[in-house]
């Protein structure tokens, strides 16, 4: 398949053996009905440390010289890497500094502090990915310590190539496997050893639309560094992906996708309210996806690896915003009310309609509260309702600023 390195999932499988858990591959009815295919899941979510990381941070640390366990090891992470290398050292009683954004959900520094079981040292620096594994590479320097990255690196690599392994033992008739994309190492690993195995699956890599960087990195013909990115989906929110995942992505994959954020927070909720299935953003993405494939899966056997579990419960308030903003259902306006006696209540009982809802009401300004403008939060029960509303304002005189189409305002405002 390549000629950049012989990569031996199956060697790895069996280093993992009695380390990490051998997740189910489950059938899911509901999509398999919607989309007229046979659609399983393969859970990384029920991994020991709640993602498919720990594959990848066993299988090198495992491999490292007594001299380098003896020294110690220093990751960077967002969280599921973090969990993974912290694991791996409780597993291998060795010493771990592991170095996470500043802006890492508690709920991951606190998963990765119980998985090292006091073996590691967490630090906690910089606004970004970059900036805190710039941090994490001095250090390593510094104190002569083996530095694990989250994925570009041939034993990760191949350590995350046994989830593809287990696919295929499990479900031989698989046709398409769909995989989130953030560095790469996931869809590089697992990719690379079902095309080897079986030429004619089709792999279907997909990552968030704000941090499009696999997608940029194939059209560019190399990895490229993206000036921004939309770090809401933070298990695939990359800058840069790997040149090793980049190259093993290039020949593995025969697409690559991407989905809105607000998509993806609906795939959260739906999962979750359908099938008591807890996901984070990155997990979702694979089944966030189908919709984008709905034609080329038809009338064949899917799998879609949902590659984590580790989604904060503070974060849900948001999921559930951005998921109703992206559906339609949820709208804000500036709206200046008419300068004349029961304005609001006119807006109350006769522009919102019998299904709408109040969610947010404040007065922009702090003086003139009756007659300055508001900002209003108003949610849908149906998408439909929404060209009423606005023609009922404009009707009854409100002048409104729609901020859903204005993201400046926006973000400013709500």
């Amino acid at each position: 398949m390549t000629d950049l390195i012989q990569l031996d999932s199956e060697a790895a499988s069996r280093r993992l053996t009695g380390i990490v858990k051998r997740t189910p591959l489950i059938y899911n009815a509901k999509l398999s009905e919607k989309y007229q295919a046979e659609i399983y899941l393969k859970r990384e979510d029920l991994q020991v440390v709640r993602s498919y990381k720990l594959r990848g941070a066993y299988n090198m640390i495992s491999q490292l010289s007594a001299d380098e366990l003896s020294r110690g090891i220093v990751c960077a992470s967002a969280g599921n890497h973090a969990q993974g290398v912290a694991f791996s050292c409780d597993k291998l009683n060795i010493k771990g500094v592991i170095f996470m954004p500043e802006i890492t959900p508690r709920q991951k520094v606190k998963q990765t502090e119980m998985f090292g079981n006091g073996n590691v040292e967490l630090v906690l620096v910089g606004d970004t990915f970059d900036d805190c594994l710039a941090e994490a590479l001095a250090y390593t320097e510094k104190h002569n310590m083996t530095f694990i990255p989250p994925f570009d690196n041939y034993s990760i690599i191949e350590g995350q190539g046994t989830v593809g392994v287990e696919i295929l033992e499990d479900l031989q008739a698989t046709e398409v496997v769909i995989m989130p994309v953030g560095g790469g190492g996931l869809a590089a690993g697992a990719g690379t050893y079902l095309k080897d195995r079986k030429p004619e699956i089709q792999l279907i890599g997909v990552e968030p639309e704000g941090a499009p960087s696999m997608l940029q990195a194939l059209e560019q013909g190399k990895p490229v560094t993206l000036a921004e990115i939309n770090r809401f989906v933070d298990g695939a929110a990359v800058k840069r992906v790997g040149e090793l995942t980049y190259a093993l992505c290039a020949k593995a994959l025969d697409q690559m996708l991407s989905v809105a954020e607000g998509q993806v927070c609906t795939t959260i909720l739906k999962l979750y309210n359908e099938d008591a299935i807890v996901v984070e953003p990155a997990g979702a993405l694979s089944v966030t996806a189908l919709e984008a494939c709905a034609e080329i899966i038809k009338g064949k056997t899917v799998v879609c690896v949902i590659s984590g579990g580790n989604n904060d419960i503070e974060r849900m308030q948001e999921i559930k915003e951005k998921s109703l903003l992206y559906e339609g259902l949820k709208h804000y306006f500036i709206v200046r009310f008419p300068q004349r006696p029961g304005a609001l209540k006119l807006f109350v009982n006769s522009v919102l309609g019998p299904h709408d809802d109040i969610t947010r009401f404040e007065f922009i300004k702090k003086t003139n509260k009756e007659n300055g403008p508001a900002l209003v939060g108003i949610e849908l029960a149906n998408k439909a309702d929404y060209e009423a509303l606005v023609q009922r304002m404009k009707e009854f005189k409100f002048d409104i600023i729609e901020l859903n189409n204005d993201q400046t305002l926006f973000e400013y405002l709500v």
